[in-house]
């Protein structure tokens, strides 16, 4: 076993050639993580809330784009976003930015979806109440129902968003220097230890996930005890 060539490379593995060179390993996943949950919370309640609109206009478009997002694998999208983007908006994107932005619209689908299921799993009397105190459709929906809603969903978005984390490693495909290509480029470099550098990936992308999942779990008791108060 070669568990020298980890200790020796392992600030390569955290940060890349940072400060000397680019920011990179896994302080560039952490931040692809954080940018994509945020960026497809807020695309995907927008288009969630499309998709439950009464309005055509609104609810068709949103449903075309989850369904084609959700049968796109995210390869493909990560792929379109680096290799045709330029062809549509006439510049290319940077690597981690082109992959920030596909994670981010791909996530997005699910999350859509989360908040679709999240509302209509609330009784209908609920919207009828609040409609019945004066409040129009939108004060409603923001005042009364989406409070409650998005309370209930908190598990299911703590999912989604550690699937995300783990799909960042997929940016290393266009050159993003995340954690899998810090690792690559350190195996190819050695050629000696590719079991020790791929199980030190592993074990600091279960880290990630298990906090999150953690998080979760512990959402999903304070969510249970509320709940239980309340009955």
């Amino acid at each position: 076993m070669h568990w020298d060539i980890v200790f020796r490379n392992f600030d390569y593995f955290l940060i890349g050639a940072y400060p000397q060179g680019p920011l990179g390993g896994l302080a560039m996943t952490v931040i692809l993580a954080v940018g994509g949950i945020f960026g497809a919370f807020w695309l995907g309640l927008g288009v969630g809330l499309m998709r439950i609109s009464k309005k055509p206009s609104l609810r068709w478009p949103a449903m075309g784009f989850i369904e084609i997002i959700r049968g796109t694998p995210l390869l493909m999208v990560v792929f379109w976003f680096y290799f045709l983007a330029p062809v549509v908006f006439g510049h290319t994107l940077p690597e981690a930015e082109s992959a920030l932005i596909a994670l981010i619209v791909f996530t997005s689908a699910y999350i859509a979806e989360i908040v679709r299921a999240g509302v209509e799993a609330l009784p209908k009397g609920q919207m009828e109440a609040a409609r019945g105190t004066g409040l129009s459709h939108f004060q409603a929906m923001t005042h009364i129902i989406l409070p409650q809603a998005l309370f209930n969903m908190i598990p299911s978005f703590v999912n989604q968003f550690v699937s995300l984390t783990k799909d960042t490693s997929l940016a290393f495909i266009i050159g993003v220097n995340e954690l899998t290509k810090a690792a690559t480029q350190v195996n190819n470099r050695t050629l000696t230890a590719p079991t020790e550098i791929f199980i030190t990936i592993a074990v600091l992308y279960f880290i990630i996930c298990y906090c999150l999942t953690e998080f979760s779990r512990y959402l999903e008791r304070r969510i249970n005890r509320y709940q239980a108060r309340g009955r």
